[in-house]
């Protein structure tokens, strides 16, 4: 096996002989060709053998020509294999000699691995796990493939470490944990080109769509409880997880205990397994599809968001469901977060443009959409509701929603407000309205929404305004302001809260009766022409 060397084959004797795989003994020997690890276990185990044959052979032709040339050479200083009467050998270097048998059991788990690089990276476990994925009806162009292996693995690969360690020792030799090739990654070398062969598409470090398959053991407790012993402050309860014993908390703890408090609680080399692991969970996951476009709200009853308080839901439907009940069907997500450029009030309707919107469809099924059945799920979406409408609807990506935020604080937007007065009005009353630019208000938290905002003053702007008489107690009041600003509590003050407010400029009381959005100027997303 040439990708092993002299230094190799104490480490591969004395690991084959206590249980350990021959994948895991490639580990150990820092072999880092992804081809050898994808062999079959049976060659794999035989070239091991053939290794450390090969190597007692030629200790016996040296040992010949000593002898030939002359009895009184020196013993030779490399390592050898020597066979004794008990049909073992003996592994020999600098004089240091170690009594070890002959080969690995044939069939058993792997002391260190758990049989993840035995049964479970072979062609029948990867079919398990395609079935799985083609099962689950999803589309992807590529994958990328996650494995979560039981904590007590760690735990046995450091066994194994400090018993190599201790005998190498006796060898003058030495061994690095970190050199020592990682568990996972040999599994995906091994697993990634079946997979890719298996599902027809490439492995893909990038991919959005990641297979997983989470391994457990049975006794991953009963393994690493000593550490919960020797390291209490590693292990906490935490809600969400069924054991203390997490992946994380083991590494912190073997990081934390001494070697020779581990010799005295665990066997190093550490013993054969009762069991292999067991593939408790074959997941697969799409990564987020993020649909945008902009909404008309035409009723004066209908929430942005469900609005439910206590429980109980006071409106039947909002905007986010009318359109997310189409998207999520149609691309088949678990679930859906619903964003927009501000918000109007359940009262209030949005026209014009209609106000800008995202929504992010958490693992769909389906991610290609062409732009003639984004079209077609428009008109769906706006056949069913008289309610809403929407426009320019189109995929986007994740970072192209940060415009849409961006434009909340920055923006402008236009309103109309219909307005009623206590006193009499007359239209040169209120024709001093029109003249007024750049006017800066004081907005204390409302009233209203201080339920679930922190109360603070909020600077804002109204550009300019415009007004319609209607009678001697109403007008219509057209303003354009600052993105943020609480339009309602400009009319009737809020109590003082919004200083100036309509109510004080004309001295008299004003309440607003209707108001509608009529421009939320956020250039975004792209109009589209449909």
């Amino acid at each position: 096996m040439s990708s092993l060397t002299e230094k190799d084959r104490p480490i591969v004797q004395l690991l084959l002989n206590t249980g350990t795989c021959p994948r895991c003994v490639l580990r150990f020997c820092r072999v880092g060709s992804q081809m050898l690890y994808r062999h079959p276990d049976e060659d794999l185990l035989k070239d091991l053998q053939d290794f450390l044959k090969k190597d007692q052979e030629e200790g016996e032709e040296e040992e010949e020509d000593r002898v030939g040339v002359g009895g009184g050479a020196p013993p030779c200083k490399r390592m050898r294999l020597q066979h004794t009467e008990g049909g073992a050998a003996e592994l020999s270097h600098n004089g240091a000699v170690l009594q070890v048998p002959w080969g690995s059991p044939a069939g058993k788990v792997c002391n260190v691995c758990l049989g993840v690089l035995q049964e479970l990276c072979h062609a029948d476990f990867v079919k398990k796990v395609c079935q799985k994925v083609n099962s689950a009806d999803y589309q992807f162009n590529s994958f990328v493939f996650s494995v979560s292996l039981p904590p007590q693995l760690s735990v046995r690969e450091r066994a194994a470490w400090l018993g190599l360690k201790q005998d190498l020792r006796n060898l003058g030799l030495a061994l690095e944990k970190d050199d020592i090739v990682q568990l996972k990654e040999a599994y995906k070398w091994i697993i990634h080109p079946q997979l890719s062969e298996e599902l027809g598409v490439p492995a893909d470090g990038k991919s959005l769509f990641e297979v997983s398959v989470v391994f457990a053991h049975p006794e991953t407790d009963e393994e690493c409880h000593f550490l919960a012993t020797a390291c209490p402050d590693c292990f906490k309860p935490a809600k969400n997880k069924q054991s203390v014993f997490t992946r994380m908390a083991v590494i912190k703890a073997l990081e934390k205990i001494k070697e020779e408090d581990f010799l005295k609680h665990f066997p190093c080399p550490p013993s054969s397994p009762k069991s292999l692991c067991d593939a408790l969970e074959i997941q697969c996951n799409n990564g987020a599809v993020f649909v945008a476009g902009r909404y008309n709200k035409y009723s004066r009853n209908l929430p942005q968001t469900p609005w439910i308080i206590d429980g109980e839901r006071k409106l039947e439907s909002s905007v986010e469901e009318l359109i997310s009940e189409h998207l999520m069907a149609e691309f088949k997500a678990d679930s859906f977060n619903f964003s927009s450029s501000g918000r109007e009030d359940v009262d209030v309707r949005t026209l014009g443009n209609g106000r800008p919107f995202a929504m992010e469809l958490v693992n769909p099924r389906r991610i290609h959409f062409t732009a003639e059945e984004m079209k077609r799920l428009q008109q769906a979406i706006n056949s069913s509701s008289d309610k809403i409408q929407v426009r320019d609807l189109q995929l986007v990506t994740r970072s192209a929603i940060g415009r849409m935020k961006e434009g909340e604080e920055e923006k402008t937007k236009t309103y109309s407000a219909l307005i009623w007065t206590d006193k009499a009005i007359q239209r040169e009353d209120i024709a001093f309205l029109d003249d007024i630019k750049e006017l800066p208000l004081e907005q204390k938290t409302p009233l209203r929404v201080l339920h679930r905002r922190p109360l603070a003053v909020r600077c804002r702007l109204i550009h300019t305004m415009s007004c319609e008489y209607l009678d001697e107690h109403h007008f219509r009041l057209r303003l354009k302001t600052q993105a943020g600003t609480y339009i309602k509590e400009f009319v009737h003050g809020d109590f003082g809260r919004t200083k100036p407010n309509i109510g004080s400029l004309l001295n008299r009381t004003a309440d607003i009766l209707e108001l509608d959005v009529e421009s939320v100027d956020v250039d975004w997303p792209p109009s589209l022409d449909n």
